[in-house]
């Protein structure tokens, strides 16, 4: 059978940004018959994530990130329906989901790799399942919910950075519903901003392209701030913990800012700030929705539960086709979506 799938053409290399062209369409073949145990899917959805830039490196400075190989198909959150299955788990027309889905049209896969997706729990909405009701929604609730240290009637403020990413435009309306008072945002488009006022519920939000940051957040948060979602790093992160109270807490979600840097993760702070830090306790530790897989399935059913009850607004940009998942990927890394970055490869 002939397919089509995406590879990595080049690497962009430990200090560039990534561009399209580092990845490349091209027709392949696969077997017409099934094996015992496999399963063959149309691909639906794919899911390009920040996470994967690191994956464009030789080195991906994770012991849990494999690198994608050069010429090789590249992989990642997928989600598809059953043609044909030769396992007890799987009948056709089930739709399955997958972190190391290959970026290709069809797919012979194994089915212990797979797992049976209920599409009334996102009232149809598959693609939920790689973002708001799947790993980035994972990621937001158990973030807070184990870093961040938050109590009803506290009185708390939380602030955001990439707040209207897909991690981030879930982690401010979670830290709400947790028992945040106040939660601010931080983006990089008016457009964004007005989004996280008007439709997520944030107090406020601040486009970190204009004016000063500093003097807008001292403005928006001024009793301080309590509890930090942190997905850029870099000179956001400087100006939120400079600001950050005693005691507080930061949960380290990603630092996009520094992907394309030959830096260790997370990226050490600054001798200032991490003066900062110290002087007032403020934890930063890595959080790694990997190692809480044993809270995964209720915090889906509370993710799938808010979702349809309109308490957690859930934002995509939907890219059509496989042969434009590099510049969906470009994008993605530029700031160019809002909420989470899905590509559709077929109906």
């Amino acid at each position: 059978m002939i397919i089509q799938r995406v590879v990595l053409n080049s690497r962009p290399g430990k200090n560039g940004v990534p561009v399209a062209e580092n990845f490349r369409l091209e027709e392949s073949t696969i077997a017409d018959a099934i094996q015992a145990g496999q399963v063959r899917v149309r691909t639906l959805y794919l899911s390009v994530d920040p996470y994967m830039r690191c994956r464009m490196n030789e080195d991906t400075g994770s012991d849990y990130l494999l690198p994608w190989q050069l010429s090789e198909v590249a992989d990642g959150g997928g989600i598809g329906v059953v043609e044909e299955s030769k396992h007890d788990n799987f009948a056709k027309g089930d739709f399955v989901i997958s972190f190391n889905w290959p970026w290709q049209t069809v797919a012979i896969l194994d089915g212990s790799l797979l797992q049976k997706l209920i599409p009334q729990l996102v009232s149809g909405r598959l693609s939920y399942f790689l973002g708001a009701a799947g790993i980035t929604g994972l990621t937001a609730l158990l973030g807070i919910k184990e870093k961040g240290h938050v109590a009803v009637g506290a009185n708390q403020t939380m602030v955001v950075s990439g707040a209207a990413g897909a991690c981030g435009s879930l982690a401010g309306q979670i830290g709400r519903l947790e028992g945040c008072s106040r939660v601010v945002g931080i983006a990089g488009t008016d457009e964004k901003c007005s989004i996280l006022v008007q439709e997520m519920g944030f107090d406020a939000a601040i486009n970190y392209k204009k004016g000063n940051v500093a003097e807008q957040l001292h403005e928006f948060c001024p009793g301080g701030v309590d509890v930090y979602f942190d997905n850029v790093g870099g000179d956001i992160s400087d100006t939120v913990i400079s600001q950050m109270n005693q005691n507080s807490h930061i949960i380290l979600c990603g630092q996009i800012s520094q992907y394309n840097k030959d830096v260790p993760y997370p990226p050490p702070l600054s001798p200032d700030i991490e003066k900062i830090q110290k002087e007032r306790n403020i934890t930063r530790e890595r959080f790694l929705v990997l190692n809480y897989m044993d809270k995964q399935e209720a915090s889906v059913l509370q993710l799938c539960q808010w979702i349809q009850e309109g308490k957690l607004k859930v934002r995509e940009t939907v890219v059509e086709g496989l042969a434009n998942i590099g510049a969906a990927f470009q994008s993605m890394m530029s700031g160019g979506n809002i909420g989470k970055q899905i590509v559709s490869v077929s109906k």
